[in-house]
C-alpha cells in the first residue's frame, strides 16, 4: 500500500512541542523564552490541541501558569511526561505518514544530537513514546542494516512526492555526519520507502549560523504543492556577507528544479534579516522557519525593516489563514525558531 507524507498545511490532530527546561540552549537568555513558547501555543490551540512535552509534575505546573496568563486555550492543551535532553520536537519527533485509506503510522528515523552533541540519548525515545501513547504503528527506517538517521528540519515536502534537503546536511563526510557512506541514492531509496517521496531537490548549503550544519527549514520551504519561498540575501553586507554566496548557488540550482511530475517548480524569495549576532556569535535568523498550523502561520520576526517585507510576501501566498508575527529575537539564542521546535501530527 502507497503512503506519503502530508504538507504541512493539511489538516492537523495536534502540533508537539516540548516546554523549555535545558537552560544551556539558552544561556543567560532562558527567562523569556517560556514567554514566547506561550504566544507559540496560544495562536496554535485556537484551532488544534498542542501536545507539551513536560520532565514532571513540576515543570506541568510551570507551563499551565504561564499559559494560563496569556489566555492559551488550556482546554487545547495536554501534557505528557518524559524527560528529554533538549525538546527540539521537528527533530526528534516521528515522520507522521498516511497510507491510501487514511491510516496514520509514525516513522521512526534515529537521532543523534545533530551528529555534534552527546547529550541525546533520552531525546531518541520520543517516536517510540508517541507511537505507543497514540497506538500508531511504529516504523523503523533501516537502510543497510542501520537505524537512519534524519531530523525532520532537514526536509521540507509538498505532500505530493517532492522533498527538499541539502548536501551540506546530508552528504557532509567530515562535519556532522548522520550516516556515514550514505550516496544521495541511498537517501533518495529511504524517502521512497518511508516517507513516499518519489522526487528529491538537492540544495546546496545551508545559512550561517546554523548548528544543524544546513537544515532546510532555515533556507527553503513549501509554501503549496508547487511553489517555494527561497531566502535571499540582496542589501546588509551585499557580496561581502556570510550567506551571499551561499543562496546564490541555491537560487541558481532551484531554477533547475522540477516537481514530481516533471512541471516546472515556482519560486518566490524572502529577504533575510539583518544578521543577528549574540555575545559575539552569528545565530540562524531566518524568516524561512515558519510553522504552519490550522489556522495561521507563524513567522519568526527579528526588530528588524525586513519583518514587514516578509511578513507581507508569506500573506500573498498563503491566503487562507493569518501570518503572523513572533518575536524571536531572544528564543533565536538556541539556534533554531518556531519550526524548529514544533511538529505536526496530522488528523
Amino acid at each position: 500500500m502507497s503512503i506519503r507524507i502530508p504538507a504541512e498545511w493539511e489538516p492537523h490532530e495536534a502540533t508537539w512541542i516540548g516546554w523549555p527546561h535545558n537552560k544551556s540552549d539558552w544561556p543567560g537568555k532562558f527567562a523569556p523564552i517560556s514567554w514566547v513558547y506561550c504566544e507559540i501555543a496560544r495562536y496554535i490551540s485556537r484551532s488544534e490541541k498542542v501536545r507539551i512535552i513536560v520532565e514532571d509534575k513540576n515543570h506541568e505546573a510551570k507551563a499551565r501558569k504561564v499559559l494560563k496568563a496569556v489566555d492559551a486555550n488550556l482546554d487545547n492543551i495536554e501534557f505528557y511526561k518524559l524527560k528529554t535532553n533538549r525538546g527540539w520536537m521537528r527533530d526528534l519527533g516521528p515522520a507522521f505518514v498516511k497510507d491510501e485509506t487514511g491510516n496514520i503510522s509514525a516513522v521512526s528515523f534515529r537521532f543523534n544530537g545533530w551528529a555534534k552533541y552527546d547529550n541525546y540519548k533520552k531525546d531518541e525515545k520520543l517516536p517510540g513514546f508517541i507511537s505507543e501513547k497514540f497506538s500508531l504503528e511504529e516504523v523503523i527506517a533501516e537502510h543497510k542494516g542501520r537505524h537512519v538517521v534524519l531530523e525532520g528540519g532537514s526536509i521540507d515536502c509538498n505532500g505530493n512526492g517532492t522533498l527538499l534537503t541539502t548536501e551540506e546536511c546530508l552528504m557532509d563526510d567530515k562535519v556532522q555526519v548522520r550516516n556515514p557512506g550514505f550516496t544521495k541514492k541511498d537517501y533518495e531509496e529511504v524517502f521512497k520507502k518511508y516517507l513516499g517521496i518519489t522526487n528529491t531537490i538537492w540544495l546546496g548549503k545551508g545559512i550561517a549560523g546554523d548548528d544543524t550544519h544546513g537544515h532546510v527549514d532555515d533556507l527553503c520551504r513549501f509554501v503549496n504543492k508547487d511553489t517555494v519561498i527561497l531566502v535571499e540575501e540582496s542589501r546588509h553586507g551585499g557580496t561581502d556577507d556570510l550567506n551571499y554566496k551561499i543562496l546564490k548557488e541555491n537560487k541558481e540550482r532551484l531554477q533547475n528544479a522540477k516537481l514530481e511530475d516533471g512541471s516546472k517548480l515556482n519560486e518566490v524569495y524572502l529577504p533575510m534579516p539583518q544578521p543577528v549576532i549574540f555575545k559575539g556569535k552569528r545565530l540562524p535568523a531566518s524568516y524561512a522557519n515558519f510553522y504552519i498550523s490550522n489556522t495561521a502561520v507563524l513567522v519568526p520576526t527579528f526588530n528588524d525593516p525586513n519583518d514587514r517585507i516578509a511578513l507581507g510576501i508569506l500573506s500573498e501566498l498563503i491566503t487562507d489563514r493569518p501570518v503572523i508575527g513572533i518575536h524571536c529575537v531572544d528564543l533565536v539564542w538556541g539556534l533554531g525558531t518556531i519550526h524548529c521546535l514544533t511538529h505536526e501530527q496530522p488528523l
